[in-house]
């Protein structure tokens, strides 16, 4: 699976009911968990000991995939983020709808590839040690530009402010598209201008 090495994998359950108690989900939250997910298994153990070629990070020893086998390709993130802040580990999950699958990570937020064939799927190692091969991962995932000359902790906070200015920009421009009146219509569009100026700054 994911072309991983053989020493790698392992089989280990991950209980819904175990989810359930740690977040003390309310009876539709369960509902809604289950309409999503079938099955967690932990399948794969990247470290020193499965790949002794690379060595650990300053901060990343090991790495854990998980299998998500889910029941519907309209999940809820908020789901496969539980499952993330109940194993404090770094994290790539696997998601698999019948014969596709979906690579996320879970790094401050949610970060997913497009789906694609389960035959196509793989994760690649770049680094000398964990720390890189982590950040790579995420950035491989996540798969759009990130400034070299800054941590990973400040691109992901680049790329929230990003995605928060686009929702707005839309919505101003959804708002000045409806508005009938010319001076409030001018208003929404200038402040749509003035929060593109900001969206090109961070790019």
């Amino acid at each position: 699976m994911l072309n991983l090495p053989k020493s790698t994998e392992l089989r280990k359950p991950l209980p819904k009911a175990q989810i359930y108690r740690k977040f003390q989900l309310t009876n539709a939250q369960q509902t809604k968990f289950d309409s999503d997910i079938s099955r967690i298994d932990i399948v794969n153990e990247i470290s020193s000991r499965t790949i002794p070629a690379i060595q650990e990070g300053e901060k990343v020893k090991s790495i854990y995939v998980l299998s998500v086998i889910l029941k519907t390709k309209d999940f809820d993130n908020k789901n496969i983020e539980r499952i993330a802040k109940l194993i404090p580990q770094n994290l790539v999950f696997a998601l698999q709808f019948e014969e596709e699958i979906q690579l996320a990570v879970f790094c401050e937020k949610l970060f997913t590839t497009e789906w694609m064939l389960e035959t196509k799927a793989a994760i690649e190692f770049s680094g000398l040690n964990f720390d890189e091969v982590w950040e790579n991962i995420i950035k491989k995932i996540e798969g759009g530009e990130w400034n070299n000359d800054l941590t990973l902790e400040e691109n992901i906070e680049i790329k929230e402010k990003q995605e928060k200015l686009q929702k707005e920009i839309e919505r101003l421009e959804k708002l000045a598209r409806k508005e009938v009146q010319p001076k409030k219509k001018f208003e929404l569009v200038n402040q749509k201008r003035k929060l593109e100026e900001e969206l090109k700054k961070l790019i």
